[in-house]
């Protein structure tokens, strides 16, 4: 996970140290943070995120945020984003979050629309395989009050930090392929269809055999846009996929994986045969 600025550890004890504040808590010398009159809502985000072995993935996410008049959501030491988390809000086991504060947009004297994203880097060892997945996604608020971010006092700071505002599926990134044959074929005769249905490794980056999924073979006629399904088949131990059927016309033959909650669905690109 990303350091997303030099105050993303101040936010992390306030977040902790807010647990016990109520609501209604006002500045105070405590040491405690106030938690700020802010919330968050109609959050959106993609409802499932795509991640291969090296490549950075980037996930747009906005939201709108509420708060009272005294809250100046405009000052230069406030900020706010969304993150992915898994576990409970009291108990974060994992935290998936953007290189970057997101960025707010005024549409009344209360409210704003932000915009930002969640930056995920499988090269740098952020997700684990057991990752993959339903997360919770959370958005937070801090708020200086003019002080160094590097020094505050806690009584003096607000916070605010609400969960359970959605939820996405990070996946681990998938691939298919198809070879028909013989080509050309025989109008009659038997063709055969292989092909391996893969996915990515988050521990070791690379892409293993995804086994025992169901795919389906798929046949599209030339001149014609919709393939339709001939017979499902399964992956075997090492991911790979054969299936067989009468050759009758010219098109195209693919394989199709409808996808897990883990896994997203991906279909190979269609393999032209020519029947005489």
């Amino acid at each position: 996970m990303r350091i997303r600025a030099t105050v993303a550890a101040v936010s992390g004890a306030l977040a902790l140290s807010a647990l016990a504040v109520p609501a209604a808590h006002a500045t105070g010398s405590s040491g405690t943070p106030y938690t700020m009159n802010v919330s968050f809502s109609n959050l959106k985000i993609a409802s499932a995120i795509k991640v291969g072995t090296t490549n950075e993935v980037s996930t747009t996410y906005s939201y709108t945020l509420t708060h009272g008049a005294d809250v100046n959501v405009t000052a230069s030491d406030f900020y706010t984003d969304a993150y992915l988390y898994r576990g409970t809000m009291d108990d974060q086991s994992k935290t998936l979050e953007g290189d970057d504060f997101a960025t707010c947009t005024v549409t009344s004297s209360t409210t704003e629309t932000c915009t930002g994203t969640v930056d995920i880097y499988p090269g740098d060892g952020d997700l684990k395989n057991a990752d993959a997945g339903s997360w919770s996604v959370a958005a937070e608020a801090t708020a200086f009050n003019g002080q160094d971010p590097n020094n505050p006092d806690l009584s003096k700071v607000g916070f605010k930090d609400q969960g359970s505002l959605a939820t996405t599926n990070v996946q681990r990134y998938s691939k298919l392929t198809a070879d028909a044959g013989p080509e050309p074929v025989k109008k009659g005769a038997t063709l055969t269809t292989t092909g391996k249905l893969s996915r990515a490794n988050w521990e070791d980056h690379l892409y293993h055999g995804y086994t025992g999924q169901p795919v389906k073979l798929q046949f599209r006629k030339a001149g014609t846009t919709t393939y339709t399904t001939v017979k499902t088949v399964t992956s075997d131990s090492s991911g790979n996929v054969k299936a067989t059927a009468t050759a009758q016309y010219d098109g195209y033959w693919r394989f199709s994986f409808a996808g897990t909650s883990t896994t997203p669905a991906v279909s190979a690109t269609g393999d032209y045969v020519d029947v005489q």
